[in-house]
């Protein structure tokens, strides 16, 4: 009970916070940034829409390939290097090939942009936000 001391029994723990405390300022209102600024970072432009390209394009664009890679892969077990080499070069084909689209891209960096915003203007992150809606 040492633990405990100063939380009474019947007494409900304070829920955290799923964003920031607002700062006041209409330009920066959750000080982390203006909201309507546009210009990225390097960090955004060589890692984060990268890595968002990449997660798109293996859910939404390439999904058959990464399947039949994925169900080669739970097949063949430790061989997965000798039997699954074609499924793995039409995955990484159909993959690169949506890395390299420039509309591709500027679709992903206009959502990270149109994310950051968001999470600019409210304070709380893309993920939490699902959370909060549900």
């Amino acid at each position: 009970m040492a633990y405990q001391e100063g939380i009474s029994s019947h007494q409900e723990l304070p829920k955290p916070k799923l964003g920031r405390e607002p700062t006041g300022n209409p330009k920066n209102p959750y000080g982390v940034g203006d909201p309507d600024d546009l210009t990225l970072r390097k960090v955004e432009k060589e890692i984060l829409i990268p890595m968002k390209m990449r997660d798109k394009a293996k859910v939404e664009k390439c999904s058959e390939e990464v399947q039949a890679f994925t169900e080669c892969c739970k097949i063949s077990s430790i061989a997965m290097v000798i039997y699954c080499r074609n499924e793995n070069t039409t995955m990484k084909s159909c993959l690169t090939k949506w890395y390299n689209d420039e509309g591709f891209k500027q679709q992903c960096t206009d959502e990270y942009l149109k994310e950051r915003s968001e999470y600019r203007r409210t304070g709380i992150k893309h993920k939490d936000m699902k959370k909060y809606l549900a």
